[in-house]
Parts: C-alpha cells; sequence; structure tokens
C-alpha cells in the first residue's frame, strides 16, 4: 500500500498513479516488497515541529523518514516531506517550475 496525503499543505502536484508504479519498479528493482508506505506533504514549520518531538532535532530539512519495520525485503515507512523546502531547494540549485515537471521532480524525492 502506498498512500500519498497531507498535513498542513495543498497535495503538490503529483501524480498518484504513476508514482505509484514507479516506487513499485523502483522497489522491485532492488528486490523488495511494499509493505506500507506514507508520503505526508507539508511546510517547513510543521516539519520542523515533527523532527523536533520525533527526532530531538532543532532544524529545518527536506524530509524524515521513519521506518515502520526492521525487515529488511519489505519497505514500510512514514515519508514527511517539506513542500516549502522543495520548492527553496528548486531555486537554490537552479532549477524553473517547467524544468521540474519536465524532470518529474517529485518522483525524486519518494526514495529520498
Amino acid at each position: 500500500m502506498i498512500r500519498f496525503s497531507t498535513l498542513d499543505v495543498e497535495m503538490p502536484p503529483i501524480d498518484p498513479q504513476r508514482d505509484k508504479a514507479w516506487i513499485e519498479s523502483v522497489a522491485k528493482g532492488y528486490d523488495k516488497t511494499i509493505g506500507e508506505l506514507y508520503y505526508y506533504f507539508c511546510s517547513d514549520e510543521k516539519l520542523l515541529e515533527i523532527n523536533k518531538e520525533r527526532l530531538g532535532h532543532d532544524f529545518y530539512t527536506d524530509i524524515v523518514t521513519f521506518p515502520l519495520t526492521d525487515c529488511e525485503t519489505v519497505l514500510s515507512s512514514e515519508f514527511c516531506i517539506s513542500v516549502d523546502r522543495i520548492k527553496e531547494n528548486a531555486v537554490t540549485f537552479g532549477r524553473t517550475k517547467e524544468m521540474r515537471e519536465k524532470e518529474e521532480e517529485s518522483l525524486k524525492l519518494l526514495f529520498s
């Protein structure tokens, strides 16, 4: 099961069907099985709050992950992704909105 949802922002422009197929393809290439993968999109402030509460880290980041199992063959995790940080990184690294769309930037984050 692969789920995409938001915590305090609008859903970014992803294509859930395409992205799920891509994740499954990558997992298969590594001989992994998909268990439960949850992708939560949020703001910088929400991710900072999660980072402080769950990891004890008082700094901004683009993504935090939480494994849901110790099994090495089944992928089960939560991914909390800052939409604000994605946008900032796109500017920092010289990517325009059009380039990001063409390069399917959202897919790169799904396995970060």
